[in-house]
């Protein structure tokens, strides 16, 4: 499919969860959770069992998504606090910048945790650079960073939306700069809902960072999903006589799970379940906006998480009581920080009734080919250095070709790395003996592990020893890609 072939440009639009893991939907085998929005999405298109982030955290593969290149390339591509420096430069490429330059109106609803600005905010000036509007978005109204940091603020494209000139807002990471003003769960426990981070109180929460001030702009966390969704079908509807692309990212079921009122109870699960269900109505009232503006039918839906699912991550909700034998992750080992796939291997859903086939593929896909197949779409030619490590898996994607990927690089907690080629999965050894992350298990090992996911999907076997000359190979290719300044025009490896 060429853009240069059809009448009317198809809208895009990215439904990107937080935390959201394999075992998490109905269509996927929960069953525990009923999320009949996801699944209509999935029964209208293709659903991917091989569909992957580029890392078990949310900042990588944010990053990635946007630019098509694998995060252990910067640096700084790790989990970022409140007020980190954005991560892509001003004017770089990116996939917002493509589809504008094709003549798309683009826009960010929801979670961008990818810093803002450079060399400290002023968050005060109504005028803050290093948004989302920098690097490709004409629209942005986001969180800075995630549900659990500071600022607990909304950003309207430049500035703080509400802010009181008279009330400003300062925030800090620094603890010896912590504003003595400001109560934690340590100084006063009896303020909050519940147990959580050692940063200030806001809104009866623990938080990671420090807020002073700002009171009029502080966001209502049990209306959250209301004001992004509210913002998103804005965005929509005013967009609907001309191409537009829409990166639309949930805080759900990013910790603190805070769901509205009226979702309270919709799960045995507690918070987590409860903030999935929410999830899933949010979908179902984007997929019927389009059916009701009459734009479904050309407009394509990529539904997918930033990374795989944890249940207990610092705030004591009981999701890890409550769940007993649900498996978020569902067959898979690991999930939320790990290098094995419950880390990365997540929810990947394509939709559009005029485009995509509908069914159920075992092409090997990762987020970072959204950039070079949307390129093909457009009929837009990269430049040597754009999104070096995506692939043009266009026909996959829309489930014209069982052909995806032959191989894969994925990121752990920090920059570990794994490798997939076929059905193997190669973990090199790590510094250290095995950790664990509240029953998560990470990966690290003294030892390479080898694992063929096609017999073995929980991978419960490390079968290296017995393949010690598949392990040279998998190393020696993993090395050399990482050495490399692009992927993309490479042979299979």
């Amino acid at each position: 499919m060429k853009l240069s072939d059809l009448n009317t440009p198809p809208n895009v639009i990215i439904l990107y969860a937080d935390d959201l893991g394999f075992g998490d939907l109905s269509c996927y085998g929960a069953d525990r959770i009923k999320t009949p929005h996801i699944d209509r999405l999935a029964e209208e298109g293709i659903l991917f069992q091989q569909g992957y982030a580029t890392a078990a955290t949310c900042t990588p593969s944010r990053y990635s998504l946007l630019t098509g290149s694998y995060p252990w390339r910067n640096p700084e591509a790790s989990i970022l606090r409140g007020d980190a420096d954005q991560i892509i430069e001003s004017g770089a490429p990116t996939l917002p910048q493509m589809f504008k330059d094709a003549g798309y109106t683009t826009g960010i609803i929801g979670k961008w945790h990818l810093g803002i600005g450079k060399g400290g905010i002023d968050w005060n000036s109504g005028q803050i650079q290093g948004t989302p509007n920098d690097v490709g978005f004409d629209v942005s109204y986001i969180m800075a960073a995630t549900n659990d940091r500071a600022p607990c603020v909304y950003l309207d494209n430049r500035r703080v939306e509400n802010l009181d000139p008279s009330d400003p807002l300062d925030v800090t990471y620094d603890r010896e700069k912590a504003f003595p003003e400001v109560p934690t769960y340590k100084t006063h426990p009896e303020l909050c809902v519940m147990k959580g981070h050692g940063g200030g109180i806001v809104n009866g929460y623990p938080r990671l960072g420090f807020m002073r001030g700002g009171k009029s702009a502080t966001w209502d966390d049990e209306t959250m999903s209301d004001v992004f969704l509210d913002r998103a079908k804005g965005f929509i509807e005013s967009n609907t006589s001309h191409p537009f692309f829409l990166y639309y990212a949930f805080h759900q079921p990013h910790a603190p799970r805070i769901p509205a009122k009226r979702f309270v109870g919709s799960t045995d699960l507690g918070p987590r379940g409860d903030v999935i269900v929410e999830l899933d109505w949010c979908v179902g009232e984007i997929m019927s906006q389009l059916d009701e503006l009459g734009i479904r039918e050309n407009t394509i839906v990529v539904f997918s998480s930033d990374n795989g699912p944890v249940l207990w991550d610092q705030y004591e909700d009981n999701s890890i009581e409550l769940a007993g034998d649900f498996r978020p992750a569902g067959p898979l080992r690991g999930g939320k920080y790990s290098s094995y796939d419950g880390g990365t291997r997540v929810p990947f859903i394509v939709s559009c009734p005029r485009y995509v086939k509908e069914g159920t593929s075992e092409a090997l896909v990762s987020q970072v080919d959204l950039y070079a197949s949307f390129a093909s779409m457009l009929g837009t030619s990269l430049k040597e250095d754009e999104a070096p490590d995506s692939f043009d898996l266009l026909d996959a994607l829309l489930g014209q070709s069982s052909e995806g990927r032959d191989a894969l690089i994925l990121e752990g907690n920090g920059k570990n790395t794994i490798y997939r080629e076929g059905d193997w999965a190669y973990i090199p050894p790590r510094d250290g003996p095995e950790k664990m992350y509240n029953g998560i298990e990470l990966g690290n090992s003294l030892k390479p592990q080898l694992f063929n996911l096609s017999q073995d999907i929980g991978q419960g076997f490390n079968v290296a020893n017995e393949h010690e000359s598949i392990v040279e190979d998998m190393n020696r290719a993993l090395s050399t890609l990482k050495a490399r300044s692009s992927t993309r025009k490479l042979p299979t490896i």
